[in-house]
């Protein structure tokens, strides 16, 4: 639990309920540290959680919100929409949304490519190398159900790593795809340790979306996964000191709107870090909107030179409309000056 100030005048404070294992939980208990709105963390799967509202899908992290009576009685999910609430219902200091419209942009398309690419590497190494499988099936029961019997958490275990391990070819991480997973995520921890040496974050000197949603999914891959966190340790030390940093960033100083580049001098190291974002996140979300519109039963692409492969996933079909009414609502001017910063990138495809 946090404190700060926020828009809440009643002395209550939000529900996050999530588990330690969970990429997007992390992401929003960092959220909600880091801007120092009050909360209580309450881990799924406990007597605590079943207490509370039921979110419709049956996804975490969850955010309660509390009535004036501080009881919680409304729930939702997905972070993307939970930290826009969050912009919207509390108060302006620490925001996470870059005051110049077009960084806003690339802001929020670097979270979205760590959403919805970077989540595969994660996926990829706690599910795909035997050693994680064995370590994830011992570690994630564990979380909610410490008093559990060891032949309890044995059995869960167990019944976790059927189904995730079942569910390796419905995102993407098969043998014929883990070249292109394993190279992508070396690549990115060289980005990031390079853009970490000259910039405490990706936009400046103050967090935004995109670093919360890189710094979910590398909570795992550089904390919980060995073999994740071996090649972090090779490719981009800096990276592991930064997800121990971001993890709560509640005492990181922020004066009002300071702190953030502008479109005018963004860092060198974004224009690397965007060129990835292009060759992988880019060519992936087309192809999956391409097949899932043409009824296909497989997404087909080329990402470093090999074959990718997987089922459609619908979700990420919203993920590429809701990132491309973001770009509509842009000024005519600003949407020329993102298509500016992002031709040759690759990024510029999905918008044209």
């Amino acid at each position: 639990m946090t404190g700060g100030s926020s828009s809440q005048t009643d002395g209550s404070q939000l529900t996050l309920v999530g588990t330690y294992g969970s990429p997007y939980s992390m992401k929003m208990r960092a959220v909600l540290r880091y801007r120092r709105i009050p909360f209580t963390w309450v881990i799924q799967g406990t007597d605590a959680e079943k207490a509370l509202p039921q979110p419709k899908v049956a996804l975490i992290p969850v955010i309660g919100f509390p009535d004036a009576s501080g009881e919680v009685t409304e729930v939702m999910v997905d972070s993307t929409p939970q930290i826009a609430r969050l912009e919207r219902e509390f108060a302006e200091d620490r925001s996470l949304v870059p005051t110049d419209p077009v960084v806003a942009f690339l802001d929020r398309l670097v979270e979205d490519y760590a959403d919805e690419w970077v989540t595969k590497m994660m996926y990829h190494y706690r599910w795909y190398p035997p050693e994680s499988i064995e370590r994830a099936g011992k570690l994630l029961p564990r979380w909610p159900a410490l008093r559990a019997s060891d032949e309890t958490l044995d059995r869960f275990g167990q019944f976790m790593i059927d189904r995730q391990t079942g569910r390796r070819a419905l995102v993407g991480c098969t043998d014929e795809n883990a070249p292109i997973v394993e190279s992508a995520y070396v690549r990115l921890l060289g980005l990031l340790d390079e853009a970490f040496r000259q910039n405490d974050f990706l936009f400046g000197s103050r967090p935004g979306s995109s670093d919360f949603g890189l710094f979910g999914q590398l909570s795992q891959l550089v904390i919980v996964e060995r073999p994740s966190t071996d090649l972090c340790l090779e490719h981009g030390a800096r990276v592991y000191s930064w997800v121990n940093r971001v993890d709560d960033l509640s005492w990181w100083a922020v004066e009002g709107d300071d702190g953030w580049c502008g479109r005018d001098d963004l860092p060198e190291t974004l224009a690397p870090i965007l060129a990835e974002i292009g060759a992988t996140y880019a060519v992936f979300m087309l192809a999956n909107d391409a097949a899932s519109r043409s009824g296909s039963d497989e997404v087909v692409c080329e990402i470093d030179g090999r074959e990718f492969r997987q089922a459609p996933f619908a979700y990420q079909v919203k993920c590429l409309q809701w990132m491309r009414e973001d770009f509509s609502a842009l000024s005519d001017d600003d949407q020329r000056a993102v298509l500016n910063i992002l031709t040759g990138s690759g990024c510029e495809q999905l918008f044209q």
